[in-house]
This record gives C-alpha cells, structure tokens and sequence, in this order.
C-alpha cells in the first residue's frame, strides 16, 4: 500500500469530495467503510453545527473522514451592489410569481480569522481537515498540524500549490476545469481553467507531496489515468451524488439521469464565485447586461432565494445542481456498492 494511503488510513486511493449541502454523515461514512475517504463539508455550518456533523459521522463509522472547510477573503458589504443585483434579478423573480429578498446578507463566514471554528476542529480533531478557496494563516495551520490533523488543500496552480506545499500541507488536490462545484481557486479573476490531467502533471513535477487528482473522473479508468500520471489518489465528487446516501433532491438526481448532464458550465451568478453546475438560466439570462455581482457568499443568498423561487414554481429554470463534465457517467449506486464497482474497474485497467 501507498505511503499516502496509510497517512490518511485508507485502503482505497479514492476520496470523496466534501460537496456542502449535498455530502452527508451518511454518505461519508459509508466511503469509509468501504475503504475510501469519506468528506462533509462545513462551510456553510456554525461551529456548532459543525461539531454535530462531525459527531453524527463519527457515530456510523470508525474510520477516518475529511471535512472541509471554506477560507475565501470575507465578504464586504456593499448595500449600493446588492440592491442594484436585485433589482436586476427583480423580473426573474416576477416570472415566478415571487418575491426577490429585500436585502442580502452573508450566509455563512470565512474560515479565516474564525477562531470558533478553529476551536471546535481543534477539539474534535477530524483526522483530516482540507480547504477550499485558499489558505488560513500559519497559526492556524500550526496549530492544526499540532493537533495531529492530516491538512490538504486544493490546488487549481501551480502556484497556488506551491503555496500551499510551503504553508505546511501534506498533501494538495489539483482541481482541474472539469470539476462539479466551486472552483478552488484563491482568486476568483486569476481563474487559469487549467485541466484535470495538465495540472495533475504540472504538480507532480513540482511538488514533493502526494496530488489528489479531481476534476472529471468518474470511473476505474478515469482512476488509474490519474494514477499513471502520478496522482497518489483521486476525489471525486459528482460521481457520489446519485448514491442513496447523498442529499441531492429528485430534481437533481433527474437532471443527471438526463440528457441535461451532458451540458454543464461554470458560472459566478449563482454565489459570486465560478462553480461548475448543469446549464441553466442562471448561467445564460443572467450574463446579459448584468451589473456587478455582490461578494460571495453575500451573492448566493439571492442565487438561493431565486432557486428557491424557481422550485416553489416546479421550474427547473434557476435551479442549482453543481456537477462536472463527467456527469453523464453517473451511477445510482449505494455507496460502498459504488467503491467495490470502481476498485474493480482500476484492477481491470491493471
């Protein structure tokens, strides 16, 4: 077995990616005890709801999780953004017969300088922690690796990598274009786009630590693609979200079974950050004579009211069902079952 797989206590090169909102306790840990590395997102959670996520997937498996948190620079308000954004989203609300909000609001903080977080992880002491968007200070990071946590951080450049191989991380996740979700990139407007397999080769070059390939891959030969480039493992995020065990509602797992998986795109008008998700009027009305966004996350709060709206109106015009490019090649699989079918499929590449 790999050095890396130990390090993190796995017997399969296979992490699932922490999708917020759509990841679970249950589905965590069931990629866990099937060998994998199971993840929960944070980012959207109090520290308090936080430490419950933790203790709800600690009580289903034994093994060890990755949970992930968001270190994007804090939101500043900016009424003058904000209303002008609503007003521009004013008609499509109209359309659905609702309401826009009145005002926005941040929906959730940064990890960074968020000592009550930093605590709570300190406390429960997750196995490993990643994160998303950038890194948090040093101190932070000391104090983590102190407490015996495993950190690795995602990567979308070489630079950004080696960033995060300085800060201390053990290992990075090369975030490739291709990848369902919220790009991980530290700043938004320096977005290279680069793929998958390129940065996968870029970072092994580079780097000294283990590369975590994501971004696309979806099967046993999507695996060992990444392997033979030298990935140490994969994440993999959209090819988890038709497992029983996922959040994802029956719209969602509709749209994936359809032929609308094929057509995904990367948009900032949902939350004020690109993310990949399956193409809708969000990512085609809304780039016709749009003003300028507010700061994510203070964006997403009107990106969820108006998918909100849009559901309430049992249209699926706003809605938002992040997934990468690979979507088509989803699977309705229990989680462990889905495991089982993708280390036998790497060993049929073998």
């Amino acid at each position: 077995m790999q050095p890396f797989l130990q390090t993190l206590g796995i017997s399969h090169p296979i992490l699932q990616a922490p999708m917020a909102g759509v990841s679970t306790p249950e589905l965590a840990a069931a990629v866990s005890n099937a060998g994998g590395l199971g993840a929960i997102g944070l980012g959207p959670y109090s520290p308090q709801k936080a430490a419950e996520k933790i203790q709800q997937t600690r009580a289903l498996t034994q093994h060890p999780f990755n949970v992930n948190v968001f270190c994007h620079q804090p939101a500043v308000a900016d009424a003058q953004r904000e209303d002008t954004w609503l007003n521009f989203l004013a008609p499509y609300f109209s359309e659905l017969g609702a309401t826009p909000p009145q005002t926005l609001h941040e929906p959730y903080p940064s990890f960074l300088g968020n000592r009550e977080m930093l605590e709570m992880l300190l406390q429960e002491k997750p196995a490993v922690v990643s994160f998303h968007f950038g890194l948090p200070n040093q101190a932070t990071i000391n104090a983590l690796k102190n407490a015996g946590i495993t950190l690795i951080a995602t990567a979308t450049t070489p630079e950004e990598a080696k960033s995060a191989e300085e800060a201390g991380m053990d290992a990075l996740i090369a975030q490739g274009i291709e990848a369902g979700g919220h790009r991980g990139v530290f700043v938004p407007e320096e977005d290279r786009e680069i793929g998958t397999l390129a940065l996968v080769r870029l970072l092994c070059c580079q780097s000294n630590l283990p590369i975590i390939a994501a971004g696309g891959i979806m099967d046993g030969a999507g695996i060992h693609a990444a392997l033979s480039l030298g990935a140490s493992a994969v994440q993999m995020g959209t090819a988890f979200i038709l497992c029983p065990e996922s959040a994802a509602d029956e719209n969602y797992r509709k749209a994936l079974k359809s032929e609308h998986a094929h057509n995904t795109a990367v948009t900032a008008n949902i939350s004020g950050r690109p993310a990949r998700g399956i193409s809708n009027r969000f990512y085609t009305d809304l780039n016709h004579n749009a003003p300028t966004r507010p700061d994510y996350p203070i964006c997403y709060s009107a990106g969820k009211a108006l998918a909100n709206a849009s559901s309430t109106a049992d249209s699926d015009s706003f809605a938002v069902q992040w997934a990468g490019q690979g979507a088509p090649l989803c699977r309705a699989l229990p989680a462990a079952e889905l495991i089982t079918t993708l280390v036998a499929e790497l060993e049929a590449t073998k």
